[in-house]
């Protein structure tokens, strides 16, 4: 498969449910649920999201209410609001996004054995 997968979820929306995709999929609706994907979920700026997900990137314009663990990144961007937990390797914010709530982020094994650990005595 040469092209990335690409679905769209339009402003007019409510979905609800569980939601799993390869590629990229961009919300503009409202959605309530659980998402699974290795690919990117794109939260539109006036898009509202509530479950767990568990994505390979989220990017956030709009609203994001639960709990979110991204294999490569999360991104909030300045329209973005994230409520909840979040794990991922990388986090991104912008001048104006909004995180309320938990960030848990793990560093690759590579960076880790960088780091001195200290000795006990």
């Amino acid at each position: 498969m040469g092209k990335e997968e690409i679905a769209f979820l339009g402003s007019d929306t409510v979905y609800e449910g569980k939601l799993t995709f390869k590629g990229t999929v961009r919300i503009e609706g409202r959605y309530a649920g659980e998402i699974v994907s290795d690919g990117t979920l794109n939260v539109g700026k006036d898009a509202s999201v509530d479950g767990v997900l568990q994505v390979g990137e989220l990017l956030l314009s709009g609203r994001f209410n639960g709990e979110v663990t991204a294999k490569r990144r999360v991104v909030v961007y300045s329209t973005g609001i994230l409520e909840g937990v979040i794990q991922s390797p990388s986090l991104l914010t912008e001048e104006g996004g909004v995180i309320e709530g938990q960030v848990r982020m793990k560093s690759s094994e590579k960076n880790a054995a960088k780091i001195p650990r200290e000795s006990k005595a």
